[in-house]
């Protein structure tokens, strides 16, 4: 049985990821920033010592075995230009921590893991296609966490297939969730999708689909690709 650690697991892609992993069997230990069943640990990633923690206790609760992790957790919020330069430097600072810092960090343990105890692995970095394209102008700090992940995430893929540990990464577009609904408002709504030919953003379940097909499903040849799920706004 599949052993798999999701981050952000309590609502939008992770819930839908989160709910598609266990109906295929996989035994699925959640992570959020507040704990609302016994089959998620809470871990506040503006924290720093947080992704040590929630490594430690899903090691013990799995019976000391990962088979995968699933970085998807992610912090999305606007920062404009025009704020105080320690406002604007914090925020900067909040967003890389949650959305680059922490996911290195489990990566890493993970990486670890696998190594010591010669066993196979796979991880799922959930990006974003603000990683290859730029994000809005309030969003340079978003689009530069994401781009790290995706450069992450190569790394990771060249340096550990030959011991069989495997790296995919995931870069949706705009997707139904409640992160997003704000900014697709404050983008215009219904507007923005004159800019997505499939005319329609993504639902969680979509992304789900594919966090479960690389976590569970993709050939190995697959390590170091990314798949984007963008209703064709970006392609490449």
């Amino acid at each position: 049985m599949t052993r798999i650690l999701l981050t952000g697991s309590g609502r939008g892609i992770g819930a839908s990821a989160r709910e598609i992993l266990t109906e295929h069997g996989a035994i699925v230990m959640g992570q959020a920033t507040s704990a609302t069943d016994d089959q998620t640990i809470a871990a506040d990633f503006a924290e720093p010592a947080s992704p040590q923690m929630l490594w430690e206790e899903a090691l013990d609760r799995s019976g000391g075995t990962i088979d995968v992790l699933i970085n998807n957790a992610g912090l999305f919020a606007p920062n404009p230009i025009d704020t105080s330069d320690i406002e604007w430097l914090d925020a900067w600072e909040e967003t890389l921590r949650i959305n680059l810092s922490a996911a290195a960090q489990l990566s890493r343990f993970a990486v670890k893991h696998w190594l010591a105890n010669d066993r196979p692995g796979r991880i799922v970095h959930v990006a974003s296609r603000a990683a290859h394209r730029g994000d809005s102008p309030h969003h340079w700090h978003y689009a530069a966490a994401k781009g790290g992940m995706l450069a992450m995430h190569k790394t990771i893929a060249r340096a550990y297939a030959a011991q069989n540990i495997l790296s995919f990464a995931i870069a949706p577009g705009f997707t139904d969730t409640a992160m997003a609904g704000d900014y697709l408002e404050s983008r215009g709504g219904a507007e923005l999708l004159v800019d997505i030919p499939l005319g329609r953003v993504a639902t969680p379940e979509e992304i789900a689909r594919i966090i479960k097909f690389c976590a569970l499903d993709a050939p190995a040849s697959m390590t170091g690709a990314v798949i984007d799920a963008n209703g064709a706004s970006y392609v490449r």
